[in-house]
């Protein structure tokens, strides 16, 4: 039985690949609807061979139109404002931003790690931060077969991440600073072009970024691990495309890189690149527009006896985005 579906937001990054998303795995669609700002009225975007076009996101918009699913991009503010009466009008609400994401009694929900939480949802289930979702991935089976004790994670983040307008500043600083020319700063802090920047968000009191505390508190909830000591520092990278991330683990039981190995190859969602005789390893720009999250240089932390390091690569756009929001849908 098809779905009546709606995209909150269709016409920026995440959600048109929403709607690709949707297309290519399938969903079934019986009816869409796109919303987006009054500066995207009119617009028309291809779905199965078809123009659907973009009405203008108001609270009456989800009024009478029966809307089963509805998909949100359209940032935190908008999510608080037109979430509750999409969920009034009957819609199950996926919301990409970060407004609900810590309140209490709205599921956090990556479908690889913890599926069984989307029954406890009472109109609204939150999409984790792009990359809190590809770490607690790989986490998760390594989790269940020893215990994570404690997880340091640094990252190296993609400049999409920061929407398609940070992607052409990075760019026109490349072909700026090539041709001798003054390089234009609006996106970020710092010039982002042959640079990197250590911080994504603004700093909090204890010296971490939202961003980084975001991975802290999402991973606890989504894992059901209010206990478990979690680190990170997340860095912005000249990179268009797919976060990157360098992980330790410490556990109560020990597993050694083959354990490691094998248990992600059996585990859903990953794929192992692991070769490093042969330079084989999980690199963004070769991960850009797949689905899975892709792991490699696993091996066994030689600072402690029972600790695991390696790195991980996934397209924040797809499953630290779009295709985890679709995901949902599907177990919805």
């Amino acid at each position: 039985m098809g779905k009546r579906v709606a995209i909150v937001g269709a016409t920026g990054a995440v959600g048109t690949e929403m709607l690709e998303t949707l297309e290519k795995r399938n969903y079934p669609v019986d009816e869409l609807f796109l919303f987006a700002s009054s500066r995207s009225v009119g617009k028309k975007l291809k779905f199965r061979g078809n123009d659907v076009p973009v009405e203008e996101l108001t609270a009456d918009c989800f009024k009478g139109k029966r809307i089963d699913v509805a998909l949100f991009s359209a940032g935190a503010s908008r999510s608080k404002e037109f979430a509750p009466p999409a969920v009034e009008a009957g819609a199950v609400v996926v919301d990409n931003s970060s407004a609900f994401r810590m309140d209490d009694g709205i599921p956090l929900v990556v479908p690889e790690v913890n599926p069984e939480d989307i029954r406890t949802h009472k109109g609204i289930i939150a999409n984790p931060n792009c990359s809190t979702i590809q770490m607690v991935v790989a986490l998760k089976p390594l989790h269940d077969a020893a215990t994570i004790t404690r997880v340091e994670v640094s990252t190296y983040q993609a400049v999409s991440g920061a929407g398609q307008a940070a992607m052409d500043e990075c760019v026109q600083q490349v072909r700026d600073y090539l041709a001798g020319n003054p390089v234009r700063i609006e996106k970020f802090l710092h010039q982002i072009a042959f640079n990197l920047i250590p911080q994504i968000d603004v700093f909090t009191d204890n010296g971490y970024t939202k961003e980084e505390m975001k991975m802290v508190k999402e991973t606890q909830k989504i894992m059901h691990a209010p206990g478990l000591k979690v680190t990170a520092t997340t860095v912005r990278v000249p990179v268009l495309r797919a976060h990157s991330e360098s992980i330790t683990i410490s556990t109560e039981k020990k597993l050694t890189a083959a354990q490691a190995r094998a248990i992600f190859e059996k585990a859903p969602g990953i794929v192992v690149q692991d070769d490093p005789a042969k330079s084989v390893y999980p690199m963004p720009f070769f991960v850009s527009g797949s689905y899975p999250v892709y792991v490699g240089r696993i091996r066994e932390d030689i600072s402690q006896d029972k600790g695991l390091a390696f790195f991980c690569v996934a397209d924040q756009l797809l499953k630290g985005a779009a295709l985890n929001a679709v995901q949902i849908a599907e177990l919805l």
